[in-house]
């Protein structure tokens, strides 16, 4: 059926030339997920037009496969993709877009993990039985604002692939955007300070690399298993952890189910807290500092 699928969409994208794009006045630069838009168009500036694949509030491990997204990347000078198998299903994308340009291997293909330092590796086999665990380490490391130079210095490097008489402007751009985060990194760590050492639970395993940064620590996890829904005896001996450790705050991702996050929240004397997983998932956060504005606030303000 994927295959039948694949071949409808690429008759019907052959009538789009993929050079089409190169004649546009700016860039077309394509990212898997909000995040990455909004970096992708900080360091592009004006000399890039960004879209994203994934919503803000979606799933971004399972997204459905649809022409529409095969339509943008077949426009794409470049694409920017998460990398570490977040975004695997992308691929499905690009092979029914047909643009060489942004095939594995391509010029304008953007591995925006390339060189970070990547958390939860693991250190034996995995399977399917242990739920979504990722085999070559966690993908959320754009919750962390101190990875934004690595991520950023990737997808200058790309953007300059196809562009290179803007490279100077690419490290403008680029460098006034670190200054942003720079000062906002102030004041996120002045926040937070009193926290440290926090316990918190979450719904998801996406916040490993903003517990990190702040000093919190996870203390459990209402998924059994990542991606897993939890069992009642799961549920049962989480219950019992939060009690006994005086966890405040349950972290909730906008997919999750929230009735099961209410119900624990209940039994401990919790405050479930939503977060926003990416940005413009949640009102107010339509930048990516505006994004981890919002996820400090709310995670402070829950911890007082």
């Amino acid at each position: 059926m994927l295959r039948v699928l694949l071949s409808l969409v690429t008759l019907a994208l052959l009538a789009l030339p993929p050079g089409s794009a190169a004649a546009a006045s700016r860039i077309q630069a394509v990212a898997t997920t909000t995040d990455l838009k909004a970096l992708t168009e900080a360091v592009g500036g004006d000399l890039v037009e960004v879209d994203a694949l994934a919503r803000g509030n979606q799933n971004p491990h399972d997204l459905e496969v649809r022409p529409s997204l095969m339509v943008k990347v077949r426009r794409a000078d470049v694409l920017v993709m998460n990398g570490l198998e977040l975004d695997q299903w992308a691929e499905v994308v690009v092979q029914g877009a047909g643009n060489p340009k942004v095939a594995p291997g391509g010029p304008g293909r953007v591995d925006a993990s390339a060189g970070l330092l990547v958390l939860e590796v693991p250190r034996a086999r995995v399977d399917r039985s242990m739920g979504d665990v990722h085999p070559i380490g966690n993908p959320h490391y754009s919750m962390d604002p101190g990875m934004v130079a690595g991520v950023t210095a990737n997808i200058l490097e790309g953007l300059a692939r196809v562009a290179p008489q803007s490279r100077p402007a690419f490290e403008k751009n680029r460098l006034a955007f670190l200054a942003r985060i720079d000062e906002a990194m102030a004041r996120w760590n002045a926040t937070m300070a009193p926290f440290k050492g926090a316990r918190v639970v979450v719904d998801h395993n996406q916040w490993v690399y903003f517990l990190t940064r702040f000093g919190l620590v996870e203390a459990g996890s209402i998924e059994e298993r990542p991606g897993i829904p939890p069992t009642p005896s799961h549920l049962t001996r989480l219950i019992g952890v939060m009690k006994d450790q005086k966890v405040k705050v349950i972290l909730s991702v906008p997919w999750s189910d929230q009735k099961i996050a209410e119900r624990v929240a209940q039994e401990t004397g919790a405050k479930v807290v939503p977060m926003a997983s990416g940005v413009g998932a949640v009102k107010g956060t339509d930048g990516y500092l505006e994004t981890i504005d919002y996820n400090v606030r709310s995670v402070a303000q829950a911890l007082r």
